[in-house]
Parts: C-alpha cells; sequence; structure tokens
C-alpha cells in the first residue's frame, strides 16, 4: 500500500491499512490512522497525527511551520480528525507556543482545493471550505459552518455554528452561529434558513432565530438592548447558543 517512490522516516507510525502514493514524504513521529489515503506529492511533516479514513490529495502539505515571525521551531504539531476529504494544493500549519501548540481540524470535513489553515486554528467538524478559503492564525470555526471560495478570516475570529460565509467575503470580526455574511468587509445577510432546513431545524427554532436576527440586524438598537430584548422574549437552545455566543465574543460581531 506504500508507493516504493515515498520517503517515510522509520518513527513514523502508520497503520497498515494506510494507503500512500508516489513521492510523498513522511516525517518522524507522524501518526496516520487506518483506511487513509495520501495521494501522490503529499508532504506530512514532523509531529503531525491524521485520524482515520481520511483522503489527502496531491500537493497537500500538513504541518509545515507557521507562517509567524516569532516562530523559532519550537516542537508543536498539527491533529487532523476522521473521515475529512482534503484537496489539492491545501495547506495546514502547526501551532505555535503561542497558544497550545497545536492546530486542530475534527471529523467528516470537506477542505476544497488551495484553502489554507493557518497555525493554532481550531475548526469542529462537518465544515466545507471552497476553493482558496483561508483562515488566519488562532481561528475558531464551530460545526456544520461553509466558507465560500476566496474567502479570508482575520486572525483571532470565531465563527458561529451552521453560518455561512459567502465567497470573496472578508472577515474582520466574529461571525455569530446562524447567519449569512456577505460582503468585502463581511456584513450580516440573514438568516441561513436553508442550511439550517438541511440540518432538521424546526419551524418553531427557525421562526425564532429569525425574530432574534431582526432584533439583532435589522432594529438599529445598541446590541446590548438588543440582547435583552432577544432574552426576554424568546427562548429555547438555539437562542441561548446564540446569546452565549455574542456575550462571549472578544473582538466583537460583525453588524
Amino acid at each position: 500500500m506504500i508507493h516504493p517512490t515515498a520517503i517515510i522516516h522509520k518513527n513514523a507510525h502508520i497503520d497498515s491499512d494506510v494507503h500512500i502514493g508516489p513521492y510523498c514524504i513522511i516525517e518522524e513521529k507522524v501518526k496516520i490512522g487506518k483506511g487513509t489515503k495520501i495521494l501522490g506529492h503529499v508532504i506530512i511533516q514532523d509531529g503531525t497525527e491524521i485520524g482515520e479514513n481520511c483522503t489527502i490529495s496531491s500537493f497537500t502539505s500538513i504541518g509545515s511551520p507557521p507562517q509567524d515571525l516569532t516562530y523559532k521551531g519550537e516542537d508543536t504539531t498539527v491533529v487532523v480528525g476522521h473521515n475529512n476529504i482534503i484537496k489539492e494544493y491545501v495547506t495546514i500549519n502547526r501551532g505555535t507556543p503561542h497558544n497550545s501548540g497545536v492546530t486542530k481540524v475534527g471529523n467528516n470535513n470537506f477542505i476544497m482545493a488551495y484553502a489554507h489553515i493557518a497555525h493554532d486554528c481550531v475548526v469542529g467538524n462537518n465544515i466545507i471550505m471552497a476553493n482558496c478559503a483561508t483562515l488566519a492564525g488562532h481561528v475558531e470555526v464551530d460545526d456544520f459552518v461553509i466558507f465560500g471560495g476566496l474567502c479570508a478570516v482575520h486572525q483571532f475570529c470565531k465563527i458561529g455554528k451552521y453560518a455561512f460565509i459567502s465567497g470573496l467575503t472578508g472577515v474582520p470580526k466574529d461571525i455569530p452561529p446562524y447567519i449569512i455574511a456577505a460582503g468585502s468587509r463581511a456584513k450580516p445577510y440573514g438568516l441561513n434558513v436553508v442550511g439550517l432546513e438541511r440540518h432538521n431545524f424546526s419551524k418553531d427554532e427557525i421562526l425564532k432565530l429569525k425574530k432574534a436576527y431582526r432584533i439583532l440586524f435589522r432594529s438599529s438598537l445598541p446590541l446590548s438592548t438588543s440582547l435583552k430584548i432577544i432574552q426576554e422574549e424568546l427562548d429555547g437552545e438555539k437562542i441561548k447558543e446564540l446569546i452565549d455566543f455574542i456575550n462571549s465574543s472578544k473582538r466583537g460581531i460583525c453588524r
């Protein structure tokens, strides 16, 4: 299952059910789980962990040093979960000692060609990143987020679950869960109704989130007043998640 032209360090831990294609380079202390397929010309660098049943396409680089001028070769890593599809020319950088030292990618993600996940990012599960979508350092992405092509997220931003980031969008602040964001500097453009329906949100949940959206983004009220009204008038787990996300935001939300 390993092509004779692949270069694999003797201290790499590779399951016997892993397929490694031609001209791949697997460095020291790399771990690769069963059922994973690594196509030709892939480089996986020192200390990276790849889970089970992933497919990693040609010319991908995982675990390379962070694009951070303060990084001095410290022992950091990348951890990638299970069932991920990673397409051509994707780059995922290792973490830095300024945070946990780990860049994390969860499970069941579809990361398309030329996408970039920078140092110390925490990417959840069931996420789609279209071609050339870019996450700067320390970005956190909740589950079921979709990124359009050629979008870019500023460092330290957070993206809430089930959000949809349109193509060609620059994200300078946090994006709350459940909304569509678009524009050269991201602005909210409505609730991600299609995405919520596809994931079996009830009509009642969607109606409550629509009302919360109107109060937050269409009422011209101060943010603190909007949150107070939502908390008093609406209930439910999804509403609580929305309020908690906004209250915990350090960069502020796109509004």
